[in-house]
């Protein structure tokens, strides 16, 4: 079978995957996503892998420091041929990287010595202005303003959903471009596991969830995060 048709029968088989924070589970589930993804080549089923391993915070391995999980995205990132996949990561792993920043200088008033702990082209100038309250770059991403003050709030179910909304329109902007090809099987599956994160949030999970993002994915800190959820 030709890759553009199946691409065209495997998305034409998913269902909508646009309700984030409407439904109350995910459009498909886990095994059926699984069992119809077994159509891909041996070859777009390892770059998918590689590319999840990434971006989602579930697959994430705890065993390793903010240096190795760095050194990881950027091999998956070069490895990458597609360009709106080079995009789609780099976008992501900035979001996280200035959530981790302003986590960061929560409980510190320097810049980390090592420039490995964040991931993209701003995390330089980041610490050359970690002690702006946006490290000036909220012409850039005007979100940091709301996660900043979610963060000060210690708010952990709103930062949560907002981080995860800002994501979740990240790929939808790609969605737009690609319908059915390789990219939108990637897409649909990283919108599918932001939705499945969104349908288990509650203050304790979202509190050691986040814990584990910023300890273990781009940030690797000894005192815990938040000491009391609101």
């Amino acid at each position: 079978m030709a890759s553009s048709i199946l691409y065209t029968d495997l998305i034409a088989s998913l269902p909508s995957s646009e309700r984030l924070f409407l439904a109350k589970q995910p459009p498909i589930s886990r095994l059926k996503l699984d069992s119809r993804l077994k159509k891909l080549s041996e070859t777009d089923k390892s770059s998918l892998h590689e590319i999840q391993s990434v971006l989602n915070w579930d697959c994430l391995d705890m065993a390793q420091n903010d240096a190795m999980i760095v050194k990881h995205a950027k091999k998956v990132f070069q490895g990458l041929t597609s360009e709106t996949l080079k995009s789609v990561m780099q976008e992501r792993l900035e979001l996280r990287t200035c959530i981790t920043a302003l986590r960061l200088r929560k409980h510190q008033t320097t810049a980390p010595s090592d420039i490995n702990w964040g991931f993209g082209r701003w995390v330089e100038h980041i610490n050359q202005h970690f002690k702006a309250p946006y490290f000036n770059l909220e012409g850039v991403f005007p979100w940091l303003k709301n996660a900043k003050q979610l963060l000060d709030n210690n708010d952990v179910l709103a930062s949560e959903r907002f981080i995860l909304e800002i994501a979740f329109k990240q790929l939808q902007r790609y969605a737009s471009l690609h319908h059915f090809d390789f990219e939108a099987v990637v897409i649909y599956v990283l919108k599918w596991n932001i939705i499945e994160r969104s349908t288990q949030a509650n203050v304790e999970v979202a509190k050691n969830r986040f814990n584990e993002l910023v300890e273990q994915g781009l940030g690797d800190f000894n005192e815990p995060i938040f000491e009391d959820a609101t």
